[in-house]
């Protein structure tokens, strides 16, 4: 271990001789190089935790220093943000940029990256990929935590499903709003709902009526469930080429998930109270803490919770059609990962944005009218393995249902030969970018494998109908 190392880490001078001498000693100890840089990491995000020990004179140095400033240790931004790779640049607008602009400041983040289709969030923006040193941050995840997709080619052929069949099959068995579940004799049951995470924690607890309620359906928003034809140009996915009916869906972990987001999200700004008003969104929780390790916990099972919804929904709708899906992909994009990156474990969040390590198959959607596609991932660097989740917001819910005019929507639907059952005017195809041009964005980041187009879409009912 040398100075250089510690350096890197951005200690003053007195804090880099006291890292140094904390850094010698765990190394005669046998430790090696990566746990102690991981460790000093962790003593920058929440010195007050380690006030005894080996690390006890940096901790107090530290904590002195923040003092000195009238800050909170750990919680003062940096002067300027670390630099991050953009896609799409001119696709983005600049309140997206300036919300990664500040993520990309907080003390405890190492890297990040802009997706094409990124536009403003709460917190980080949605497209926005964000590493940080053993940090959590619950709204770098986001509210609908594990927010997903999942697409099942069946084996019928595209054309066999008329639209009144299609129809009537996604008003059977899909439900979708705030608060709405299946009727109970109705409900099904899935795996997810008997973990033993539940029993860990008393939110869990609390919440697990909630998520059997509501276990097998979709939200608000922009979830949605469609019949479509899915077209493949070359054999893949265990398949030969040609067109195939397939159901693709949208959903996420419902109420359950929003409610863990909050909860965490309160109790990361109780840590950070002085954190700067612009960060307030972006407080995060230390990964090795009791609360961190909890949220981590419960963020995982909101992930699985997202993913039984989608499982549910696709064997109702292929039980009633008496088949068995040919293949099914999948992919969750608001969700924490553990990832190494420049050979460090660090904690890589993204809010609207698909995994895409080389070879991993992923979904990114367009809109109730527009194409979506399969796509393999590449494997980026730079991208820190990620690629869009979607087209993105052109124009937000308010500035939709200004500005769009329902007969052109419906027209645009028309064009298409798209069925729309439920839907608001904020969900409209013109209120989204170009699916084509972000795909057109982000080929370095993923292949295309396969298109899918819509024929007949539900949605829940928006403030106004289409």
């Amino acid at each position: 271990m040398n100075g250089k190392y510690i350096t890197k880490l951005g200690f003053e001078r007195t804090g880099i001789g006291l890292a140094l001498a904390a850094a010698t000693e765990r190394e005669r100890a046998g430790v090696n190089r990566e746990d102690i840089l991981t460790e000093l990491r962790a003593v920058q995000t929440d010195p007050a935790a380690y006030t005894t020990g080996v690390y006890a004179a940096l901790a107090a140095d530290l904590l002195a220093r923040a003092a000195e400033h009238g800050e909170q240790a750990g919680a003062a931004l940096r002067d300027q943000p670390l630099p991050y790779a953009v896609w799409g640049a001119d696709l983005i607008d600049a309140g997206a940029r300036t919300q990664m602009d500040v993520a990309m400041r907080l003390p405890v983040s190492r890297a990040g990256a802009l997706m094409p289709d990124a536009h403003v969030g709460y917190g980080l923006p949605i497209g926005g990929v964000l590493a940080t040193g053993n940090a959590v941050i619950p709204y770098g995840v986001g509210v609908d935590i594990g927010c997903s997709m999942m697409l099942s080619v069946l084996p019928v052929a595209s054309t066999a499903l008329s639209t009144d069949e299609a129809r009537s099959l996604l008003l059977r068995h899909t439900r979708f709003g705030a608060g709405v579940g299946f009727e109970k004799r109705d409900r099904e049951d899935h795996n997810v709902l008997h973990d033993a995470a539940w029993d860990d924690q008393p939110l869990l607890r609390h919440l697990h009526d909630k998520a059997v309620n509501q276990v097998g359906s979709s939200g608000s928003g922009n979830h949605f469930v469609e019949f479509g034809t899915l077209t493949l140009d070359a054999p893949d996915l265990g398949m030969e080429a040609g067109e195939y009916l397939a159901v693709l869906s949208h959903s996420g972990s419902r109420g359950f998930g929003a409610q863990v987001a909050n909860h965490f999200t309160a109790l990361a700004q109780k840590r950070w109270p002085n954190l700067d008003p612009a960060a307030k969104k972006l407080a995060w929780l230390p990964l090795n803490s009791d609360d961190g390790q909890a949220y981590w916990q419960a963020m995982t099972l909101a992930g699985q919770y997202a993913l039984a919804n989608h499982d549910l929904i696709h064997a109702r709708l292929a039980r009633a059609l008496n088949v068995r899906p040919l293949a099914q992909v999948s992919n969750s994009h608001n969700l924490a990962w553990k990832q190494e990156v420049d050979g460090e474990e660090l904690i890589v969040h993204r809010k609207g944005a698909t995994p895409a390590r080389a070879g991993q198959l992923g979904l990114i959607p367009g809109s109730m009218a527009d194409p979506g596609f399969v796509v393999r991932g590449r494997g980026h660097a730079g991208a820190l393995d990620s690629a869009s989740h979607g087209a993105g917001r052109a124009l937000g819910r308010k500035a939709a249902a200004n500005a769009l005019v329902k007969k052109e929507v419906q027209a645009y639907l028309a064009g298409r030969g798209v069925t729309l059952i439920g839907g608001g005017i904020d969900e409209a195809p013109q209120a989204y970018k170009r699916i084509e041009d972000v795909l057109a964005r982000q080929s370095d980041l993923v292949d295309v494998v396969a298109r899918f187009m819509p024929r007949v879409v539900r949605m829940d009912t928006g403030g106004e109908d289409i």
